[in-house]
């Protein structure tokens, strides 16, 4: 919780009672919750952690899509409550001016806008580096979209691929997926169905060389009915439809340099996270990035409360005003 000091006029009476509330209280809220991890099994100490660096996008759509800050730190509260061998830490509004953030990192978390303006555009030789260190990196939803190119051949070498303009779409549907694959992301995970802003028909650079976690046959319904729009419909995608080809929303990458990577198109909407499943998909994911061991039940978690969800939620925006 977060007081305006300023705005409240106390007298000496009342500053104790607040003082005793404050110091008998505690919120489930902080950026980086001190947790109990007696009843687990895992080494507690700092210098064995594993540093996963939640890097949240600036405000974007409106409120309940988009949710980069609060999905962030709803994220590494999970992680940072149920695995004492990690610490996950939050920076928000873009890309940080301090890169100290990153030292000792073991993951980077990227959730965020993408296409011309991704937050990583700027720095794309400087995040190389760390990824030849073998740093992880999970890119979810919009975040997997950067410009064909120069920013495309590092998402290759980074996370296997990336969702291309003019070749790549962005419906919102509800994928019915295939049977999800053995594999440690997704240990624990019941088949699930959710309405988000699903991309898939992404580009690959080697399909061999990436495991689909999430995988689907989309109709053509799901489709926009123009036939050449830039995230919508295209040739390529239509042709692909037809054929009958399978198409990823979700994948892992074991990449040359030793590292582990995650991909994942979902995520626009805000209250997806409340699925259990979903989540645990992600947080799976994540662990999994780390080179720490996924459970075979999976990262197991609280289905967040109504409270927690809307913490950190962007304010609605004002309705349009009409002229004339």
């Amino acid at each position: 919780m977060h007081y305006n000091i300023n705005s409240i006029i106390m007298d000496r009476h009342f500053n104790i009672i607040i003082a005793v509330i404050a110091f008998f209280s505690c919120s489930v809220f902080t950026a980086q919750s001190e947790v109990n991890h007696k009843s687990t099994n895992y080494n507690n100490t700092k210098a064995q952690k594993k540093k996963i660096v939640f890097v949240a996008g600036k405000d974007s759509h409106g409120r309940g899509e988009h949710e980069f800050k609060a999905g962030c730190y709803l994220l590494a509260r999970l992680l940072n409550e149920s695995r004492p061998d990690i610490d996950a830490v939050v920076t928000e509004n873009g890309w940080p001016e301090d890169l100290t953030i990153f030292d000792g990192a073991n993951v980077i978390v990227m959730y965020s806008d993408g296409a011309n303006e991704h937050m990583v555009i700027p720095h794309l030789e400087e995040v190389d580096k760390l990824v030849k260190k073998g740093i992880g990196i999970v890119a979810m939803h919009y975040s997997i979209e950067v410009p064909k190119g120069k920013a495309g051949n590092y998402f290759y070498n980074w996370i296997g691929g990336y969702f291309e303009a003019y070749y790549s779409v962005n419906p919102f549907f509800i994928p019915e997926m295939v049977k999800l694959p053995k594999h440690q992301i997704t240990n624990g995970v019941k088949p699930f169905k959710i309405r988000d802003e699903w991309y898939y028909h992404l580009r690959f650079a080697n399909t061999k060389k990436i495991t689909p976690i999430l995988s689907t046959y989309p109709r053509l319904t799901t489709l926009l009915p123009e036939e050449n729009s830039i995230r919508g419909n295209n040739e390529f995608v239509r042709k692909d439809l037809q054929d009958g080809k399978i198409q990823t929303m979700a994948w892992a990458f074991k990449r040359t340099d030793g590292g582990r990577s995650f991909g994942f198109s979902g995520g626009h909407t805000h209250s997806n996270w409340v699925n259990d499943d979903f989540r645990k998909l992600i947080l799976n994911a994540i662990v999994w990035t780390a080179k720490l061991k996924v459970p075979d039940s999976g990262i197991v978690t609280k289905t967040p409360s109504a409270a927690e969800m809307e913490y950190l939620l962007k304010a609605p925006r004002p309705p349009r005003t009409t002229h004339g």
